[in-house]
């Protein structure tokens, strides 16, 4: 474990399985004096409870907008993750509707970034995620999404922007270079007011940061984005500003029941 994670002292691994915290793939807890003895079985999968110890807070909900046995529909606000990663585990979204709804089989089909608000889908059973999953993969879900950003005369609407996007150097930058199309965006603008324009963005792929990159791209970049055209250091987020990007529509036939299923979110922008 040490190897794996080598940020993480062998005295933290020590203090975590003597509190029960990793487990094999029966469930059964990992102890110091299990992990020690010979022969200690090959390819064994293990499970632990990552920590964080000082978590902030974030003061927003999501709304439940649509379940049945298979899939949950989740309206999200901004600022709060989909899962965990870095600084944050329990102020997600998962977390906290695995705790509120006792669904420990919950996992999303999808995410949008934890500055972005909207539609979120979830799988219920392990049985039927393989099926939603493809929705996605197959490109069978018509994905809407609304952005306030600045209007440009000049910039014809509507338009498809189509590029290659790939990691910019820095981990949370993506950015457009040239070579073979990974990502397409179709882009209309819904109304305008003064220097402002409420944009349509329908994504046919999935890139990560693909709307912001297009965007930007366009000389177009959304209302208090924090990442592009400019990265804003880490801890300086300001909740009274948040990203004006909303997911806001989700179409598909559900693969179980084939029933025609179009859900849009009770969240708006803010010119």
């Amino acid at each position: 474990m040490t190897q794996r994670f080598p940020n993480v002292s062998p005295a933290t691994w020590l203090q975590r399985m003597a509190q029960g915290d990793v487990l094999d793939e029966s469930g059964t807890g990992i102890t110091p004096e299990r992990a020690s003895q010979p022969p200690y079985p090959a390819h064994t999968r293990l499970f632990y409870y990552r920590e964080v110890p000082h978590e902030p807070p974030i003061p927003f909900e999501a709304l439940v907008l649509y379940q049945d046995k298979h899939l949950l529909v989740v309206d999200k606000p901004h600022f709060l993750p989909v899962v965990p990663s870095g600084g944050y585990l329990s102020e997600t979204v998962l977390v906290r509707l695995k705790r509120q709804l006792g669904l420990d089989d919950l996992v999303p089909i999808h995410r949008i970034d934890r500055d972005t608000a909207g539609l979120v889908m979830f799988s219920k059973r392990p049985e039927s995620r393989a099926a939603y999953n493809a929705l996605f993969s197959q490109h069978r879900v018509q994905k809407t999404y609304h952005a306030i950003a600045p209007w440009r005369a000049d910039i014809p609407m509507p338009q498809v922007r189509q590029s290659r996007i790939q990691e910019a150097g820095h981990f949370m930058l993506q950015h457009e270079v040239d070579g073979p199309v990974n990502a397409v965006t179709h882009i209309n603008a819904l109304e305008v007011r003064g220097t402002l324009a409420r944009y349509e963005l329908k994504p046919v792929t999935g890139q990560r940061h693909q709307l912001r990159v297009h965007m930007l791209a366009l000389g177009l970049p959304i209302l208090n984005d924090g990442l592009y055209p400019v990265l804003t250091p880490e801890g300086q987020l300001d909740h009274a500003k948040p990203l004006q990007l909303l997911a806001r529509e989700l179409a598909f036939t559900d693969p179980v029941s084939g029933q025609a299923l179009h859900f849009v979110s009770q969240r708006e922008l803010v010119f």
